[in-house]
């Protein structure tokens, strides 16, 4: 006897079923079917969201170490050409940011007419600066070096209408600059000019203590003797003094005594000449070779050169 294949009896029992029966058995496997795969896409779907805000929320602790950032203070809007009265006036050639701050709060400057003593007012376009019964212009800053030769002095003005270093630089910009420190009438060499009242400042300040170098000329030869009282000091109507460095010099490959290097930091007048005369010596020729870094390479005598924006932020560092 052939036994029945026992999937056959099953198919032929649910043929024999109701047809509404039936339907509603597929009706339940299909639900089934789907609740099923609702519940692991439903459960892949939490781990993934899981997964992922684990990751960001690893990502968005802070570093170690690191502070947690505050509320950050809004900036200060000012409108557009605006300047700090400090900056203004220092940029007119008058004084340095911190003493023009001390000409504001003492009540020596004038805006529009009107005395202004507040910090970190607001200079606008068109306002008129004055100071000493003088108006004020700031201007971009300038820099120029000049060579200058023998026979002119120092100075922006002079009632004797002899002639001087500005005439020199006559037509070399339309700001209006002036020299930094001094050299006397008959030195030669580095002259810098500026409209920069705070650079200005800084680089003649006694503690800034800018290195110069002159080549000296004398009278007869300088002894070794005398060379190292230099080195060690000297006293002078206004205190001692001493130069950082005494060189001879070559002349056509040869030393010659008469003629030595000299490098100094003050600034007090006519030094050099002091110096030397304090031992008896008497200068023919005082030529200032460098200044604060600054040399005459390829700077004829009685030209003039702006300076570059590398040799400008050198001299900002100082």
């Amino acid at each position: 006897m052939i036994k029945k294949d026992n999937k056959t009896n099953r198919e032929n029992k649910e043929e024999k079923k109701p047809r509404a029966a039936r339907e509603s058995k597929n009706t339940r496997n299909s639900r089934d079917s789907s609740d099923s795969s609702d519940s692991r896409n439903s459960r892949d779907s939490r781990n993934s969201r899981g997964s992922s805000d684990s990751r960001n929320f690893r990502d968005s602790r802070p570093a170690r170490g690191a502070r947690p950032a505050g509320p950050q203070k809004p900036k200060e809007k000012h409108p557009e050409g605006a300047m700090r009265l400090n900056k203004y006036i220092a940029h007119a050639g008058i004084c340095s940011r911190r003493e023009a701050d001390e000409l504001i709060a003492a009540g020596s400057v004038k805006v529009n007419g009107k005395v202004v003593t507040e910090m970190g007012y607001q200079v606008m376009p068109g306002d008129e600066v004055s100071y000493g019964g003088e108006k004020l212009r700031s201007e971009r800053p300038r820099y120029f070096l000049l060579n200058k030769p023998k026979g002119f002095i120092t100075t922006t003005d002079d009632p004797q209408e002899r002639r001087t270093v500005m005439m020199l630089m006559d037509g070399c910009c339309a700001e209006r600059i002036y020299p930094v420190g001094r050299l006397d009438r008959a030195t030669t060499g580095l002259l810098l000019f500026t409209n920069d009242g705070e650079l200005a400042k800084r680089l003649t300040h006694p503690s800034t203590q800018v290195y110069k170098i002159y080549q000296v000329e004398l009278n007869k030869p300088v002894t070794k003797e005398d060379m190292k009282r230099l080195l060690n000091g000297v006293e002078l109507d206004d205190g001692p003094m001493h130069v950082d460095d005494i060189q001879y010099a070559e002349v056509g490959g040869k030393v010659d005594k008469r003629i030595v290097g000299v490098q100094l930091h003050s600034g007090r007048n006519r030094i050099v000449r002091r110096l030397f005369e304090s031992l008896g010596y008497e200068v023919h020729k005082l030529d200032r070779t460098v200044f604060a870094g600054l040399t005459k390479k390829d700077l004829p005598r009685g030209r003039w050169r702006e300076l570059t924006d590398k040799e400008v932020g050198f001299l900002k560092m100082i």
